[in-house]
């Protein structure tokens, strides 16, 4: 296999050097669900190992207490020998995260009411009261225009540099990953077929269909297309090109996780579950 991702860049994070591949499904928040999973990946995890949560961290759920596990975790982690680097360990943007980082630019928008409304019926709600946000408050400036809307901006950002290491987060969070040419390749959602990787735009994390298409043609050269969304909530699924992590999380399921090689077999499979009920990882038929 290909020992080289692609070149450095500020969008993506090459896990080629890893010796295993931890991957994190949605988590829309769900602080409790996601101590849980953090505890039984810690009893498997193994020198070498790497970790990749998928996006949708935010949204739902308590955001804060979820983004502080998420750093407590990864410095526990980082101390373990041998020596791990900051890219050891990587979030990548989801459709909640990209709404956040949308809204903070809301004031630059043609019609901002219509924007937020939109973000809102999508989950937004829960990242905004988190630091400090008020949907009525967004309308409000949107009516009196773009130096309202920045001023209201600025008090949400000045919500998120108040909570401890919340600012570095976002500024880290990455739009895919991957283990080389011939591995695997780590996305929100999905992708779109017709574009090359550094082209993908908003596609990782809307490209839906496009996941779905490369359930039997593949993408690239890539072994495996993994991601940790599916807006269908269609449940795991593993085909011969793709794994689906999402065991509806933040919609009453499971939080999931996969370990799995750099050239995209599934070692292991972890589940913090909110009742009794697994839900199984079925392969395509």
């Amino acid at each position: 296999m290909t020992t080289s991702c692609l070149p450095a860049s500020d969008r993506h994070v090459d896990l080629s050097g890893a010796r295993r591949v931890w991957a994190v499904g949605a988590i829309f928040g769900e602080s409790a669900l996601l101590c849980d999973l953090h505890d039984r990946i810690a009893a498997r995890f193994e020198p070498g190992d790497r970790i990749v949560y998928l996006g949708n961290i935010l949204g739902g759920g308590d955001v804060r207490e979820t983004l502080s596990e998420l750093m407590r975790f990864r410095a526990l982690v980082m101390a373990q020998p041998p020596l791990y680097l900051p890219d050891d360990i990587v979030c990548l943007r989801g459709a909640q995260e990209e709404m956040w980082h949308k809204l903070l630019q809301i004031h630059f928008a043609p019609k901002p009411a219509d924007l937020l409304r939109w973000m809102l019926d999508r989950g937004l709600g829960a990242t905004l009261a988190a630091y400090g946000g008020e949907a009525s408050q967004g309308f409000a400036a949107a009516e009196e225009g773009m130096v309202a809307l920045t001023r209201w901006t600025s008090r949400l950002k000045a919500g998120v540099h108040a909570s401890p290491g919340h600012q570095t987060w976002f500024g880290q969070i990455r739009r895919f990953a991957c283990t080389g040419p011939d591995g695997v390749l780590f996305v929100n959602t999905g992708i779109d077929p017709s574009r090359p990787l550094l082209d993908q735009r908003d596609a990782f994390w809307w490209g839906s269909k496009g996941f779905e298409q490369a359930e039997t043609a593949g993408y690239e050269s890539f072994a495996k297309l993994v991601r940790g969304y599916d807006p269908q909530g269609g449940g795991p699924k593993e085909t011969d090109r793709t794994l689906c992590i999402d065991s509806g999380c933040g919609r009453g399921g499971a939080l999931s996780a996969a370990c799995l090689s750099t050239d995209g077999r599934l070692l292991d499979w972890v589940e913090a579950v909110p009742s009794e009920t697994v839900v199984p990882l079925r392969a395509a038929r």
